[in-house]
């Protein structure tokens, strides 16, 4: 069977268990499917969040993504990828970013997972703005999502062994 990647940035919302079933649907050889899901939530540092507003660059940002579902597929034996990035004004409780990877077994699955969304998180062309009751502030990125993302450069991290 042949391998699936898909990537999509969207603003409506979508239907995270229906994507996963599509990149599994009459498939025998999947072992593990893992989802990771990012929704909004309702307040930072102890203060209340209206919304988020995510900004890209249409085109660049999906070429990027694609670039890094492309190194996923190169590192790890996995049998589809699909990441779901939503844009434009999200509240707390709904959905932002969906990626779900398909192996033979978990440890693939998991790793490419992780691996997607560090740099999603890290290195994506995103801009993200957050609205509160005193105003707007642009995100700045975290020194701790910077080194999480960094561990994936570090030698002898290709390939995550078979279970």
């Amino acid at each position: 069977m042949t391998t699936s990647s898909t990537v999509r940035l969207q603003r409506e919302p979508f239907d995270a268990a229906a994507e996963a079933a599509k990149l599994t649907r009459g498939r025998t050889d999947a072992g593990a499917v893992v989802t990771f899901i990012g929704i909004c939530r309702g307040s930072e540092a102890g203060q209340p969040i209206a919304a988020l507003t995510l900004e890209h660059y249409p085109g660049m940002a999906e070429a990027e993504i694609e670039r890094h579902v492309a190194e996923a597929l190169e590192r790890w034996p996995l049998l589809g990828v699909t990441v779901i990035h939503r844009y434009g004004r999200i509240v707390p409780g709904e959905d932002i970013v969906m990626v779900v990877t398909v192996s033979s077994h978990r440890q693939a699955a998991f790793a490419a997972a992780e691996f997607l969304m560090d740099y999603l998180k890290t290195r994506a062309p995103f801009w993200k703005q957050v609205e509160k009751a005193d105003g707007t502030t642009w995100v700045d990125a975290k020194a701790a999502d910077d080194a999480a993302a960094e561990r994936w450069s570090a030698p002898g991290r290709k390939h995550a062994a078979a279970e």
